[in-house]
């Protein structure tokens, strides 16, 4: 009985394990994705002709 309950328990860690190291590759790529599209966007804001209007 004690084997299938390590057995079971370790099933479940390395099931975890396999969701965590999953969730962490998703952040780094979606952070990466972000970060060269809030830079697209810059580029695109400052490329066309700026006008600034103070009163």
């Amino acid at each position: 009985m004690n084997t299938k309950f390590a057995a079971s328990v370790l099933s479940a860690l390395l099931y975890a394990q396999g969701l965590l190291g999953f969730a962490g590759l998703a952040t780094v790529l979606l952070k990466d994705r972000a970060h060269a599209s809030e830079l697209g966007t810059a580029y695109e804001r400052s490329s066309g002709p700026s006008l600034l209007v103070v009163r």
